[in-house]
């Protein structure tokens, strides 16, 4: 059985292990991971939970949940931006939400050494990369989704959705050449991106590609997370906006000017303190948020920390997997642990 993570004095691998259990308890009979019973699943936070369920050992529903995307995977290599209950909700295309399958498919091959996983997933990965290229502008930056009835784009490039793209080429590429199949269109679109981003944050305050950042703390720190962004370009940016959104003791703020901390935000701001180097802080922010966590081993999305509220009133999947995530990444545990850390910045593509 695989050894889920533990941080000492934070959480033990047992508690760990009752938190991918929690996540189990969440997934439909279809393989969907909602974001709670009865909820909307995505196909980027469906990713993120089965990721988690690789990590505390629970294969078989990691691979029923690679399934249900096989299964649900539409003609043009796209999914619904939302589902609920098996009902398509919302039939649109975030290019984001489709480019992620390749880093959940990696990792669980990194994870189980399953040749005939990745095989069975190459076409999905293929066929889901090749739709979201056809969303890159000629500056590098990816469109952030479209109409899929019509085929229409809408022209806006997100900062979160396009960091988390450039992670998922890097992904989608080692994918690729693992099974002796380069695509230099794929390595090129990286490169372009990885370059477009750098530019961007590199700027204090005027944005030329991409959509100005918001107000959520997503935009802040996802440059680094998904890997374009690191060493001392990755801590100025991380200094530029630390004391808008961290909430000592308490975890991250979601939204700058709300007193409001979310488990998920701050694991994954955790997972990009780790990727540059600064582990001690990723625990801290892990430790900060453990107030979030439930009996049974899952996790409440995020509090009020002005009145003491949990708020939403929901124990989402994705939150729980992004604990499960960070907890791996500080303590080394699985094979996978470096899924966020070891992106690459730039690739060269073939002679």
């Amino acid at each position: 059985m695989t050894a889920a993570p533990a941080v000492p004095g934070v959480v033990t691998a047992e508690q760990m292990r009752a938190t991918g259990a929690a996540i189990v308890g969440m997934q439909e009979e279809s393989g969907a991971l909602p974001w709670f019973p009865g909820g909307q699943t995505d196909p980027w936070d469906h990713i993120e939970s089965a990721m988690a369920l690789s990590v505390t050992g629970f294969h078989a529903e990691a691979e029923a949940a690679y399934e249900w995307s096989r299964r649900k995977q539409r003609a043009d290599g796209s999914w619904p931006i939302r589902t609920v209950c098996g009902k398509v909700e919302d039939a649109g295309t975030d290019s984001n939400f489709c480019a992620y399958i390749a880093v959940g498919v990696w990792h669980h091959y990194l994870i189980t050494g399953d040749d005939a996983f990745l095989q069975r997933m190459w076409p999905v990965v293929w066929s889901a990369i090749d739709c979201v290229l056809r969303f890159q502008r000629d500056d590098g930056a990816f469109r952030w989704g479209g109409d899929h009835r019509t085929g229409a784009m809408f022209g806006e490039a997100l900062i979160t959705g396009n960091a988390s793209i450039f992670q998922a080429l890097d992904c989608a590429i080692r994918i690729a050449a693992e099974l002796d199949q380069p695509d230099d269109a794929w390595t090129a679109a990286h490169t372009k991106l990885g370059d477009a981003i750098r530019t961007d944050t590199a700027r204090d305050s005027e944005w030329e590609i991409f959509t100005p950042p918001s107000e959520h703390s997503m935009d802040w720190y996802y440059p680094i997370l998904g890997g374009a962004v690191r060493g001392e370009a990755g801590q100025k940016l991380i200094a530029r906006r630390w004391n808008d959104f961290v909430v000592p003791g308490k975890g991250v703020r979601c939204v700058d000017h709300r007193p409001w901390v979310t488990g998920a935000e701050t694991c994954e701001l955790a997972l990009a303190l780790d990727a540059l180097g600064d582990t001690d802080d990723a625990i801290r922010l892990i430790a900060s948020i453990q107030h979030l966590r439930d009996p049974d081993g899952s996790y409440w999305t995020g509090l009020v920390f002005a009145d003491g509220k949990r708020w939403p009133v929901e124990k989402s999947c994705w939150t729980s997997a992004a604990v499960v995530l960070a907890a791996d990444a500080v303590s080394r545990t699985s094979v996978a642990n470096g899924i966020f850390r070891d992106v690459r910045q730039r690739l060269t593509v073939a002679p």
